[in-house]
């Protein structure tokens, strides 16, 4: 098994990633703001389900694709970014979603739409995958028993570490959106901001490289 100190040092990378604003805590807490601690609850459920799906790909060697088929990681890019593209319109566009004449404030989503987003959020962004990939294999001895047994482990620290610090971010921006809802400013705005977050994740998506 892993060495207490090495899966220490192990929680101490994924608590300092955590903590790194990245496009998933961008998206939490702009939904969290503009829709309130349900949504960004469930959309959290989302995004964790995301960070699941390359947690276990990386530990059956399936995401190795990315770094033996460079090509494959720039489609999944570019897929992502379009994506979150159309998102940031139909946020901002007339009787969309979230359309800017269509209500003075958003309209509820559906949980399952929530919860869709989220995953979809985390899986087109595809240095999640590298992300588990270049690290797992600093931690995973094979001498220390199965390799896959010692990935899940690594797998299950990270996305439990992660899921509470973007929980905590998600109930801050709850009292936050709280406080705003009382704002009749904000009630005009929040539908840019969401769609700006959306915008700002897909350039980002979009320009990032492998390195």
């Amino acid at each position: 098994m892993i060495p207490l100190d090495s899966l220490a040092l192990y929680a101490v990378a994924s608590v300092m990633l955590a903590l790194t604003p990245g496009p998933n805590l961008m998206y939490l807490i702009s939904r969290t703001l503009c829709q309130g601690r349900t949504a960004g609850v469930v959309s959290l459920a989302g995004t964790t389900s995301g960070l699941l799906f390359y947690a276990v790909s990386t530990a059956l060697g399936l995401t190795a694709v990315f770094v033996a088929v460079p090509v494959l990681f720039d489609v999944v890019r570019w897929v992502g970014a379009a994506y979150l593209l159309w998102l940031a319109w139909d946020a901002i566009r007339p009787h969309g979603s979230g359309g800017l004449f269509a209500r003075r404030d958003l309209p509820p989503v559906a949980p399952w739409v929530l919860y869709r987003t989220g995953v979809l959020t985390s899986i087109l962004n595809p240095k999640v995958a590298l992300f588990y990939l270049a690290l797992f294999p600093q931690f995973v001895d094979p001498a220390r028993g199965s390799v896959l047994v010692q990935s899940l482990i690594l797998a299950a620290v990270q996305i439990v570490i992660a899921f509470a610090g973007d929980l905590l971010f998600v109930l801050a921006a709850a009292r936050v959106a709280l406080w705003l809802s009382t704002r009749p400013a904000w009630v005009t705005v929040q539908r840019w901001v969401l769609g700006g977050v959306f915008g700002a994740i897909a350039v980002k998506l979009a320009l990032d490289s492998r390195r």
